[in-house]
């Protein structure tokens, strides 16, 4: 079988609807528009959300709160997540990557205290909470911020 050799198979192409080439065609006088009216005429285009002249629904619906443009995102680790290394393991942010536990290395990691670590970890973050030190520390470990 040949590139040039495929063939559709049948009913996957139909030919296109040609409007406005007469009565017996089906689609001859008013080419499939419909009598009158804004969408009838020649030119006609209607912006998406425009509703007649009506107050669309953007400006109707009551508007609430603000979105901080100096907000900060974090990848959030917890320290049970940690459980899944060996003891002794360097954990830095390519390996959290590497592991699954983050989506982006562009983005900070913060580590939080939710769970108990049962390794001794050496962790690389850019923030840890109090509670996920002590944790790590109690083990033996380490929290180095970068």
């Amino acid at each position: 079988m040949k590139l040039e050799e495929i063939k559709s198979p049948p009913g996957a192409n139909k030919s296109p609807k040609r409007v406005g080439r007469g009565i017996g065609s089906g689609h001859g006088k008013t080419s499939t528009r419909g009598h009158k009216g804004q969408k009838a005429r020649s030119g006609a285009s209607i912006r998406r959300g425009f509703e007649g002249g009506q107050m669309p629904l953007q400006r109707r619906i009551p508007k609430r709160g603000f979105t901080n443009i100096f907000k900060k995102e974090w990848s959030i680790v917890n320290v049970k997540d940690l459980n899944i290394f060996d003891d002794g393991t360097l954990v830095t942010v390519a390996v959290l990557k590497q592991a699954g536990l983050i989506r982006k290395t562009d983005i900070p990691v913060k580590l939080l205290g939710d769970g108990e670590v049962e390794k001794q970890l050496t962790v690389q973050v850019h923030k840890a909470s109090q509670q996920a030190e002590d944790k790590i520390m109690a083990r033996g470990g380490k929290v180095e911020v970068i």
